[in-house]
């Protein structure tokens, strides 16, 4: 009797959702978006969510070098804009400007470790809503960005309160699927000087990179495209790794 319960255990142990499953259901949706008839309609508030770390990732930086988050913006053109304030030198407004260029894959690397186990990927997932709800609460200004930020609320708490385990696992590793790809599907705005936002025309985070750091906007845009490229490895082999 002792010797049956531990096979009956891994049995059972074995039964349950898996990153490889995870994956799979993560990678089938993401097929969709481009192979079902209009389900590319759904890539547009993938875009959004892209927007909204790659924004959270400046004010979030600006507050931890010791400056003060001011304002948040999301437009329905997938543009946004993080006002933040700080007697900063050209070091930490620097940095400022690389925290949102290194938040999607920043985000992506730590979804993809998450993922790995049902219990982690929904402890992810309730925690991301609660932090977007701080956001919500004390720094989105306009009204689009309000309601998105709270439907994107919504859904993941209700993920993490309601669904399944594989349910929530593959929403996690989609979600780290959509940064990554993030990364590369807007490579481009590494390498140009100027950005064109709903709030008008500026120099981009690279640009201003530059300005500050005095080595041209493109050597910047290479070396977060480096970085950018290592924090999704890492995030990768930890995910690879429970695969075996």
């Amino acid at each position: 009797m002792k010797a049956g319960k531990p096979r009956s255990r891994a049995r059972s142990a074995s039964h349950g959702p898996s990153p490889l499953q995870a994956l799979i259901g993560a990678s089938l949706l993401t097929l969709a978006l481009y192979w079902v008839p209009h389900a590319y309609l759904l890539a547009w508030p993938l875009i959004l969510i892209s927007t909204l770390v790659h924004e959270l990732g400046h004010g979030l930086t600006a507050l931890l070098l010791g400056g003060r988050f001011v304002a948040l913006y999301i437009w329905p053109d997938a543009s946004g804009r993080a006002l933040y304030l700080g007697d900063f030198g050209r070091i930490r407004h620097a940095l400022v400007a690389a925290g949102g260029l290194l938040g999607p894959s920043l985000l992506a690397s730590a979804l993809f470790a998450a993922g790995r186990h049902p219990q982690s990927a929904k402890r992810m997932l309730g925690a991301t809503a609660l932090v977007l709800l701080a956001v919500e609460l004390i720094w989105v200004r306009n009204v689009f960005g309000a309601v998105f930020v709270g439907v994107l609320i919504l859904v993941l708490g209700l993920l993490a309160r309601r669904a399944s385990p594989l349910v929530a696992q593959i929403g996690v590793v989609f979600l780290a699927v959509q940064l990554a790809l993030s990364v590369f599907s807007r490579s481009d705005y590494l390498f140009m000087r100027t950005a064109v936002t709903a709030g008008g025309v500026g120099p981009s985070d690279t640009g201003q990179i530059a300005e500050a750091l005095y080595l041209p906007y493109w050597f910047w845009g290479g070396l977060i495209a480096l970085a950018s490229l290592l924090l999704l490895w890492h995030g990768l082999r930890r995910f690879a790794a429970a695969l075996r």
